[in-house]
């Protein structure tokens, strides 16, 4: 019996310990089609793990860009470089993440009016204006947000 060599560790020990060597790892099993060594308990997790980052990422960047083009809107006298440069910044990167993905902008869709309430309330908040100030349905669509 050698002892000198060593087994490699299980996959999902080896995903516990390094995320990024197991990425390799299932990488080079696939790459060979060795597909039913995959660790696919972990893959899956991970998965779902991205796929929900990705969802609060869109959700959060569209709160911030409803809640500034809100307070553009309906405060003018108080617009200042940072609400514009807030903006554009998260109007490109949702154009840049909703147009390389479908699912991304069906998500947004999805949310949309849900978030606007929350953007009404931050941009109410923010402001010192009344709720009532600011329309209770958002006046523009995605399509027309990310366009401006």
């Amino acid at each position: 019996m050698n002892t000198a060599t060593k087994e490699a560790p299980p996959l999902s020990e080896l995903y516990e310990r390094d995320e990024v060597a197991w990425y390799g790892a299932m990488i080079e099993l696939i790459e060979l089609g060795r597909t039913e060594e995959v660790d696919f308990v972990n893959l899956k997790e991970l998965l779902e793990s991205m796929a929900n980052r990705e969802r609060k990422e869109v959700k959060s960047r569209l709160r911030l860009l409803l809640a500034h083009w809100l307070k553009w809107q309906y405060q003018p006298e108080k617009r200042t470089g940072s609400w514009r440069v807030t903006i554009e910044l998260q109007r490109s990167e949702l154009q840049d993440d909703l147009g390389d993905s479908r699912v991304l902008y069906n998500h947004a869709l999805e949310i949309f009016d849900a978030v606007y309430i929350k953007a009404l309330w931050d941009a109410a908040t923010e402001t010192e204006l009344p709720p009532n100030t600011f329309p209770e349905t958002c006046p523009v669509t995605l399509d027309e947000l990310l366009a401006e």
